[in-house]
């Protein structure tokens, strides 16, 4: 029988290469339902995952949009029938000092986006994936675990999104659902560059040092062999499982470390 995978902002990035990575190894043995806005990219990432012999259907969907996150479940279980897998990974990212921002709206649009359109997916989802003793897979980010200068409004939406999955872990824990929570670092994709700048629009710069970033790939693989072990979590580099340590043992030198990278940052 198929597994039925949901994947939210699967057009590009993450998402899409998780896409990729589920239609390899799992074949015909998968059955992906890709949301994105993008419908144009989101038709390529599907078509790649149809020739590795997976079923993939694409369906536009706008996350910070309520109706549109249930429309999706609800194609998906008209679809297949059920949800076994929903990957909250839709995202947006952004840079931006708060003494830089004058109007603070965006700061409210970056949190529909994170976190409010993976509790509207998985509020939708929950009855499938508790008759499924399903996975749930939140993407988060290292800025979700420890505050990043500059990054007040993202790191604010990480941290929402974090304490709403550990929470609902519990919840579901006896209904036999698993909950993944992911924390990439730097990865490879164009995120940052699209994320909001100070006057909430597009930064067109990354705001943070690129070099060893880690390649989408093999970020998308962590990903997906958390969810399929139904790890609790997934904390993608030494430097974020040593910056967690360091936060409750030693706040003072994290703080220090954020400080440095900031002043580098302004250098540049």
């Amino acid at each position: 029988m198929n597994r039925v995978i949901v994947i939210t902002g699967a057009s590009d990035g993450i998402g899409a290469a998780l896409a990729r990575h589920w239609a390899q190894s799992q074949g015909g043995d998968a059955a992906l339902v890709l949301a994105a806005r993008n419908e144009e990219a989101l038709s390529r990432v599907a078509e790649d995952c149809r020739r590795h012999g997976a079923q993939a259907l694409a369906v536009r969907c706008d996350v910070t949009r309520e109706d549109d996150c249930r429309a999706l479940i609800a194609t998906a279980r008209q679809a297949h029938g059920r949800i076994d897998t929903l990957v909250n990974n839709a995202g947006m990212s952004a840079h931006a000092r708060l003494d830089e921002v004058d109007d603070l709206r965006w700061y409210e649009d970056l949190m529909r986006v994170n976190l409010w359109g993976a509790v509207w997916c998985t509020h939708a989802a929950l009855p499938d994936l508790k008759a499924a003793g399903g996975r749930l897979v939140a993407v988060s980010s290292l800025a979700g675990l420890v505050g990043v200068p500059g990054r007040t409004a993202y790191s604010a939406t990480k941290f929402a999104m974090t304490g709403f999955f550990e929470a609902l872990r519990t919840e579901l824990q006896p209904e036999g659902v698993s909950v993944t929570i992911a924390y990439p670092g730097v990865v490879d994709t164009r995120i940052r560059y699209r994320g909001y700048g100070p006057d909430g629009r597009p930064a067109g710069r990354s705001g943070l040092d690129e070099r060893g970033a880690m390649p989408v790939d093999t970020c998308a693989r962590l990903i997906a062999e958390g969810a399929d072990a139904r790890r609790r979590e997934v904390v993608m580099t030494a430097q974020g499982r040593l910056g967690r340590w360091l936060k409750l043992l030693a706040p003072g030198v994290v703080d220090h470390m954020a400080r440095r990278a900031l002043a580098r940052e302004a250098a540049r």
